[in-house]
């Protein structure tokens, strides 16, 4: 069963601490940013977007709540807006970004979003690489996917690959969002929503 974002209880409401003693956040509000030339600049008003929906699926099935999907093109400035919007939305603990992160001059989501990290999480990137060997073999150096702490909320920039992510939201994001959403927020714990 999907739930909608007015199933959404306030974050201090959703923080737990896991069976290891580490804080957490669950459900987290999801916020996925779909960048693409051909999707962002269509005229269609919702035009197909494999790689959102993979994300979306895999986290509503772990319990997560989608609570914003946007689309937008290849574009330095569009793209770091959307981002910082969906980071200035209360019903937002994790941002997921798909497309953009390859070697040509129009992929700049890494650069965009990069630039609004206040810390960088070089362990996903690593470990998504990782785990794309056996598809992709070499060809791993040509993605620049990358993770960070912006305004104390996830945020991961995937492939647009729908097989890529399938892989870094199945393994990795699904499994360590919610822990690193509850670090990231554990300075306002005792703060409320408002």
């Amino acid at each position: 069963m999907t739930r909608n974002r007015r199933d959404l209880p306030p974050a201090a409401e959703r923080r737990s601490i896991d069976t290891d003693g580490h804080d957490c956040i669950d459900p987290l509000g999801v916020a996925i940013v779909t960048v693409s030339s051909s999707r962002g600049a269509s005229l269609e008003k919702s035009p197909p977007d494999p790689s959102g929906d993979a994300i979306a699926s895999i986290l509503v099935e772990a319990g997560h709540v989608v609570t914003s999907r946007r689309q937008v093109p290849d574009d330095y400035a569009r793209i770091k807006t959307t981002v910082s919007e969906c980071l200035d939305r209360q019903d937002v603990d994790l941002v997921v970004t798909t497309g953009g992160t390859g070697v040509t001059v129009d992929d700049v989501t890494p650069d965009a979003v990069g630039d609004l990290f206040d810390r960088e999480l070089p362990g996903f990137g690593e470990a998504f690489r990782w785990l794309s060997w056996e598809e992709v073999r070499t060809r791993i150096v040509s993605t620049r996917a990358t993770a960070g702490i912006a305004r104390d909320v996830p945020v991961f920039v995937l492939p647009g690959s729908e097989n890529a992510v399938g892989l870094a939201t199945a393994e990795i994001i699904a499994e360590e969002a919610p822990h690193l959403a509850g670090l990231a927020t554990r300075h306002t714990a005792g703060e409320t929503d408002e």
